[in-house]
């Protein structure tokens, strides 16, 4: 689905995608209006591929139910997860998949300004995607009128300078509005006030890139993949200590042992000792627990997260404590300072365990755990706190060998 025209070898440009049906779930669309757009995404279930898995329709319909006025769609391709790039290569080799998904999100909420935000260390994905708005505009796809007939839209990509933390979308917001990248306190949400105060849906690359596929063969198809809540499929990175690290595109559902050890081929010495999906600020699976379902629901249930798809593994030369003070160091290093919890909390735990822990030091951890995971603004202390936990209960015993 996802990574059909690329394992095709089919080039980026505009013509070989419209000779591949693109742009073909943007024409129906057109025809069908946005409550018909919605009624599609809804069916399918599509939840969102950067992060908590938010159902998709259910964020566009907010948005369009604010006042009259404009609104704004925003492509989150700030892709910040140590050992994920699945953004960039979406970006850099389908930018026209991207772009279509976009126009039909924006038309269904009613938006005809769009910006995707593309990290500043992607200048490859950078160029293609302005290439490719540049060729869609040239067609008449986009700007004035989609299609020549439809509604307005104009789309800007704009270049990312700032953290980790843009890739959270109310700091992002902050970022294209020229402010410190910082979380916002929410209510409101951005669907109710969000760039510049107006109703703003947040999309990431990958949730938009598998719109035009629903359109073209309805949401009910797309719904018939995947299992339960989890529908179609998702795009995993692994990372190099696998055999066989890159880029897979898996149906929801399939056991998390098949990936890591049937297309991930394992790990090049054999001595697996956990992974982490979804990105650092996530909880550790063990290898026992690895023939849980690549669901949403599934991984929660283990103290993980989908996330944005990234599987990093770690071996028996890793050990623990350096793990979680690498960790916590990326995550103080990464803080956007706004709430104490996560900017003081992230680098004490660092602090911590850059020596032996004694009683108080290994009950304070324990403390400033709580704290994060009660009381921080946003998932980045939330998902330190999630790490920290899934540490205790699967690696406990490791742990006592920081004590001092």
């Amino acid at each position: 689905m996802l990574l059909d025209r690329v394992r095709r070898g089919s080039p980026a440009q505009l013509g070989d995608y419209r000779a591949d049906a693109g742009y073909e779930g943007l024409s129906r669309a057109l025809s069908s209006g946005p409550e018909a757009i919605l009624g599609e995404v809804d069916t399918s279930g599509l939840r969102g591929r950067g992060g908590a898995g938010f159902p998709t329709a259910r964020k566009w319909r907010a948005a369009r139910a604010q006042p009259d006025g404009p609104r704004v769609l925003v492509v989150n391709a700030d892709e910040g997860d140590p050992g994920a790039y699945i953004d960039r290569f979406l970006l850099e080799d389908d930018p026209h998949a991207v772009l279509e998904g976009t126009a039909i999100a924006a038309l269904a909420v009613g938006a005809e300004r769009a910006y995707i935000y593309v990290r500043r260390e992607y200048p490859r994905a950078l160029a293609t995607v302005r290439a490719a708005v540049a060729e869609a505009e040239s067609a008449g796809i986009l700007g004035d009128a989609l299609f020549g007939d439809g509604p307005p839209l104009t789309v800007t990509v704009v270049e990312g300078k700032g953290s980790y933390l843009c890739g959270e979308e109310t700091a992002l917001l902050n970022a294209l509005e020229g402010r410190r990248p910082m979380v916002r306190a929410r209510p409101p949400y951005p669907a109710q006030s969000g760039l510049h105060g107006v109703p703003t849906v947040v999309n990431n690359v990958e949730t938009l890139a598998a719109v035009p596929w629903i359109l073209r063969h309805g949401g009910s198809a797309y719904a018939g993949i995947g299992s339960g809540t989890s529908t179609g499929t998702k795009v995993v990175s692994l990372n190099s200590l696998f055999r066989k690290p890159g880029l897979y595109e898996v149906e929801f559902g399939i056991p998390l042992r098949e990936i890591v050890e049937g297309l991930g081929g394992g790990l090049v010495d054999d001595h697996l000792r956990g992974v982490i999906v979804g990105g650092p600020l996530a909880g550790i699976i063990p290898p026992h627990l690895l023939d849980v379902s690549f669901t949403f629901d599934d991984l929660r249930d283990i103290g993980a997260e989908v996330g944005h798809g990234g599987i990093v593994a770690f071996d028996d030369t890793t050990p623990i404590g350096e793990l979680v003070r690498h960790v916590f160091r990326f995550g103080a290093y990464e803080s956007c300072g706004a709430c104490t919890p996560c900017r003081v909390g992230a680098a004490r735990v660092e602090q911590l365990f850059s020596g032996d822990l004694d009683e108080a030091g290994h009950a304070e951890w324990q403390a400033t755990i709580r704290a994060l995971a009660a009381t921080s603004l946003c998932g980045h202390g939330t998902g330190l706190a999630e790490f920290a936990r899934s540490v205790m209960a699967y690696y406990g015993q490791d742990l006592e060998s920081c004590r001092a």
